[in-house]
């Protein structure tokens, strides 16, 4: 999946110059947690989020608290530079950059102008479309070696009771690097002919555990 086919492209921004006290009003206007910053051109020049702006305003526990302190500018509380990333990025990438960098946000950029933004709650949409999860489904995870073109023999089992395959992920079986786990979400409520099918085949079914049957 594609970055654009996720990405919000609504954003709401700010210039360099609008206050603190302007970027709190947005954030709890539109309930976000993120507003880059840009300048005239479009041009992603640093990025703010909800953290940045409630540890610049003064404590209401604070009796000397000093409320023109939300008139500073918002570049004194921006992040700069900005990571920001391409409509035609993988999903994949995003994510990477995401979990290296331990950040929730990205701008999205096109020729170096703003053209949409990733939260990590549109991240975490995203994985439950790519697993599947979002429709009524039943998950199996078949253990297998790890050699080419065994995935195409896994998924041929699934063929003959011509279920529909929601999603299949591939991960490694960490006790042993021959094998690998393919995980496989079909659009059936009863896995059990299916499950049968594999152990049938000669595949380990780790998941689900079946009482009575062996694995």
């Amino acid at each position: 999946m594609l970055v654009e086919e996720m990405m919000k492209e609504k954003v709401i921004t700010l210039s360099s110059e609008d206050t603190i006290e302007t970027a709190l009003k947005l954030l709890h206007e539109y309930h976000i947690r993120h507003i880059p910053i840009i300048d005239k051109q479009s041009h992603v020049i640093g990025i703010v989020s909800d953290r940045d702006v409630r540890d610049a305003s003064p404590s209401i526990f604070e009796k000397d608290a000093v409320p023109d302190e939300l008139q500073n500018p918002i570049s004194t509380i921006m992040t700069s530079p900005v990571t920001t990333v391409h409509p035609l990025d993988f999903v994949e990438e995003v994510a990477s950059i995401f979990y290296e960098q331990e950040i929730a946000c990205v701008p999205v950029t096109r020729n170096d102008k703003l053209v949409g933004i990733i939260t990590e709650k549109d991240m975490l949409y995203t994985l439950i479309q790519l697993t599947g999860t979002h429709v009524q489904s039943s998950q199996i995870e078949v253990k297998v070696v790890n050699k080419p073109g065994i995935l195409p023999q896994v998924t041929q089992v699934f063929g003959k009771r011509k279920v529909n395959i929601s999603s299949v992920l591939i991960y490694p079986y960490k006790p042993d690097p021959k094998y690998k786990i393919i995980v496989v979400r079909i659009q059936t409520m009863n896995p059990l002919p299916t499950i049968e099918d594999l152990k049938n085949e000669g595949y380990e079914v780790l998941w689900p555990k079946m009482p009575g049957i062996p694995s």
